[in-house]
């Protein structure tokens, strides 16, 4: 199998914007290789003193873990990137260059459905934009759509409008599993229909309990999912992005159950099912 697991480092940013995990990217890299993940995806702008490429170098070589991509995060409600989500881009891109292979994954920040149609042009311009200036420095970019109430690609309707829209010579699409069906969609369904744009995978559970659930509780067919991309020959990162409400007060637990979780479960599930 050609897919590797890594974790995503959100699971420890979602109480109250992450203050009390503020530089603690080498933590939560050490859970992770604990967790049995291979990879980790850091957030650029809570990347502390390991945003310096050679100090990341030396902390994932100890650990045995390799940067998988880093989730970059901007507003992007402009017909064109200002000079500050530009600079911020490119210094990110600079940091990736570092690390063959490891995707740069553009995310809107939301920002309320406003204004949508115009909105959307701009997000598909900015994140082109980006993602060219990416490609030109053999950084390869990928686009993570997301699905609050105040995100501008939360429907299927604006999937089609943004991912049809993306300049996909320069950049994928990282189907959010969990988000997919927080935004009314069938995960399987979606990113069999955008299956070409596919160069990253996060996976998230769901229970619409209000929302997300602990890995393997909800309402997803991970299993489903993955015998699917396996069937495709993915050859890539899946990154566990787990927002249960359990990581809001144990962001260590919940990634370690994950680990746990994706070896004597899924992993096995899926060897059992292509062994039938």
């Amino acid at each position: 199998m050609k897919i590797r697991f890594a974790a995503e480092v959100y699971t420890w940013f979602m109480k109250e914007s992450g203050a009390a995990h503020a530089n603690r990217l080498g933590h939560m890299i050490d859970i992770s290789a604990q967790a049995g993940f291979t990879g980790i995806e850091p957030i650029f702008s809570w990347m502390g003193d390991l945003s310096d490429p050679s100090l990341l170098r030396e902390k994932l070589d100890a650990a045995g873990l390799e940067l998988a991509a880093i989730a970059f995060g901007q507003p992007w409600n402009h017909v064109e990137e200002t000079a500050q989500e530009r600079a911020e881009a490119d210094k990110a891109i600079e940091l990736l260059k570092h690390f063959p292979g490891a995707l740069l994954c553009t995310v809107q920040l939301p920002g309320g459905r406003h204004d949508l149609e115009q909105r959307r042009q701009n997000l598909i311009a900015n994140v082109n934009a980006v993602s060219r200036r990416a490609h030109n420095a053999n950084v390869p970019a990928t686009f993570h759509p997301n699905s609050p109430q105040t995100s501008i690609i939360r429907t299927a309707e604006d999937y089609r409008v943004v991912l049809e829209g993306l300049d996909d010579s320069v950049t994928g699409w990282t189907p959010d599993v969990g988000h997919i069906i927080n935004g009314g969609m069938d995960p399987l369904d979606t990113m069999k229909q955008y299956a070409s744009l596919i160069n990253l995978v996060h996976y998230k559970d769901w229970d619409g309990e209000p929302e997300f659930a602990l890995m393997g509780k909800g309402k997803v067919d991970l299993l489903g999912v993955t015998r699917w991309l396996i069937a495709q020959e993915f050859d890539g990162w899946i990154i566990c992005e787990d927002e249960a409400e359990q990581a809001l007060d144990d962001p260590d637990g919940v990634t370690l159950h994950d680990g746990q979780w994706i070896q004597e479960t899924l992993l096995p599930a899926v060897k059992k099912t292509a062994d039938q």
